[in-house]
């Protein structure tokens, strides 16, 4: 076992949006998944059983909030709400997804921002502490008055491109607001950004102006938090192959994929598609040049450090 402290106890639970990516964070810790029943009664409502002794212990909960999003917001609220009631003594939500992320402030009047609005729901429940990976919007953690680990997925999408052997890279950022994470994945490239500078005439939308930066015989390497349409993505190949782009990469933490992404995807001119397994993807959406990466490892050793109380910045000083 990995874990040294044998004073404390650590319990992992898993909902049932992403039973898979949970075993596998398991089987790195060398533990097995708590015993729980995580299922519906016949009206449709969520119906929980946690099925062993979990009075003090230390409880992970892993389960992203992807589609069905209600349904998983709710097993991991009970869930949380079922291991406070059986007296565990620390209970992190792992919540490698973190739905209505892009919802994180107001742009017009009578709006709800849905993102504060999980952080209340997550700490009311019971959670002691909430770690995820990658938020669309890294002040989203202000939104908590717990702990909050945003963990970064450049790391793992980096590291595999740097495996590619790739020449003349340049990291593009589909928009302005994604300059950061571009910057952090040049770093870890040791290479340059360019910018993609585009509008939005309306929500799910894009319209691509002009690229700020040199992309003329490279390998662009376009990264982002998520694909959702992919319609940002497709659109931004193209502006990169008409600016003269020899190669183009997608890496994209996490592969939401609504319709009519795989579509577009499919008749694009990505070499490659890089995604992470922090949401499953069904058969039906996987593309020959799509490359899904793991982030079992990334997990597993947040949890390690939670469970011991190390430094989680740690795992990813340079």
């Amino acid at each position: 076992m990995r874990i040294i402290e044998s004073h404390k106890r650590l319990r992992l639970f898993s909902g049932n949006a992403n039973i898979a990516l949970a075993t596998e964070v398991a089987e790195y810790l060398d533990i097995k998944l708590g015993n729980a029943f995580v299922g519906k009664f016949n009206n449709d409502e969520i119906q929980i059983c946690i099925e062993e002794s979990v009075r003090g212990s230390d409880a992970f909960i892993i389960q992203p909030t992807c589609a069905p999003v209600s349904d998983n917001i709710m097993e991991l609220l009970i869930l949380i709400d079922a291991l406070k009631r059986a007296s565990a003594r620390t209970i992190t939500a792992v919540v490698p997804y973190y739905a209505y992320g892009r919802q994180d402030r107001k742009s017009r009047g009578r709006e709800p921002i849905s993102a504060k609005l999980m952080a209340n729901l997550l700490t009311t429940a019971g959670a002691t502490r909430v770690v995820t990976i990658d938020l669309h919007a890294p002040q989203i953690q202000g939104f908590f008055d717990i702990p909050m680990d945003n963990l970064p997925g450049v790391p793992v999408l980096g590291d595999y491109i740097l495996t590619k052997n790739l020449s003349d890279i340049v990291v593009v950022s589909p928009d302005l607001g994604g300059v950061s994470r571009a910057r952090e994945m040049a770093d870890r490239l040791q290479t340059s950004i360019a910018i993609i500078e585009k509008r939005r005439p309306q929500p799910g939308v894009a319209e691509v102006m002009n690229i700020i930066g040199d992309v003329k015989g490279k390998t662009a390497v376009i990264v982002d938090d998520m694909v959702d349409t992919a319609g940002s993505l497709t659109e931004g190949a193209k502006i990169l192959t008409e600016y003269g782009a020899k190669e183009i990469y997608a890496c994209c933490t996490h592969p939401v994929l609504s319709y009519p992404a795989v579509e577009r995807l499919a008749n694009s001119t990505f070499t490659e598609i890089v995604v992470t397994n922090t949401l499953p993807i069904p058969p039906e959406k996987q593309l020959p040049n799509l490359k899904v990466l793991s982030v079992a490892s990334l997990i597993g050793e947040a949890v390690i450090r939670i469970f011991g109380e190390l430094s989680i910045s740690k795992l990813f000083d340079n």
